[in-house]
């Protein structure tokens, strides 16, 4: 049951993800992406502060080692973050120096420096590969603790790799010129985390004393997706009427994962 529940999650958040990005990004949910952006940063924190971090406390394991461990995990993301940032910066000032030497070339895509040049989309599609398999094993991790939590961190991850597939769908368009290509290829991306949610599985269950640890790590990325990637691009100046909606979609964010951790539990 567990493993056909983990099969079924990874799924669901791994291509399920892609397709939700597909409609926010080409589709008839174009205009409702900063509105996305707001459910899936409450939803995110709420999985980490009222699921995933309460059921790592309630194991015997030292609050003190776990402390050390959601503090160790989030400036593990924040490295992992500069390192992405730095190696894509370092591509976009070789391609602006190229432009530079050849202006009568056209200009890049106005997002392309976000994530990587036209010709690094294979280094994008490894790059989503490697995330989704992570994903997979903290969706793994959280149904071997729990059936509800493993739906609650389906849904979570499933609401931060919505923005994450739209900057790769963006890229890979941008190189392809194809919707449907990318879509494809984005979604085979997607799928690897169905993968990681069998290795984690395999993994959990060999490990089961370190499970809270788990979750912890699990906790740690929702966090800092959270706040240091989907918050900071709603930090904009807005009139009173859009912070309100902004405010109120974050508050839904932190209701749906409420409501479906009540759905599952009964």
């Amino acid at each position: 049951m567990i493993f056909i529940a983990i099969v079924i999650g990874t799924l669901t958040a791994g291509i399920g993800s892609v397709w939700l990005a597909a409609l926010l990004s080409f589709g008839v949910l174009a205009r409702y992406t900063q509105h996305m952006l707001s459910l899936a940063a409450g939803a995110l924190l709420a999985t980490a502060f009222m699921h995933l971090l309460p059921e790592a406390f309630e194991s015997q394991l030292s609050a003190h080692d776990l402390f050390f461990t959601l503090l160790a995990g989030l400036i593990f993301f924040f490295l992992l973050d500069k390192v992405e940032l730095w190696h894509h910066g370092h591509e976009h000032h070789h391609e602006s120096g190229a432009e530079q030497a050849h202006p009568d070339k056209p200009a890049a895509h106005p997002h392309a420096h976000q994530h990587a040049p036209k010709a690094g989309a294979w280094a994008v599609l490894t790059g989503d590969s490697v995330h989704c398999f992570g994903d997979g094993v903290l969706i793994a991790s959280a149904f071997m603790a729990d059936l509800r939590l493993g739906v609650i961190a389906s849904l979570a991850v499933l609401a931060h790799e919505v923005p994450h597939h739209m900057g790769d769908l963006m890229v890979l368009r941008t190189g392809v010129n194809n919707r449907q290509a990318a879509m494809v290829k984005v979604s085979l991306a997607g799928a690897v985390t169905a993968l990681g949610g069998l290795a984690g599985y395999w993994l959990v269950d060999r490990l089961h004393g370190y499970l809270p640890y788990f979750l912890v790590v699990a906790s740690s990325s929702f966090i800092y997706v959270a706040l240091a990637d989907l918050i900071p691009q709603l930090q904009t100046r807005l009139s009173a009427r859009q912070t309100t909606a902004q405010i109120a979609w974050l508050m839904g964010g932190v209701a749906l994962v409420t409501w479906v951790s009540a759905l599952a539990h009964g």
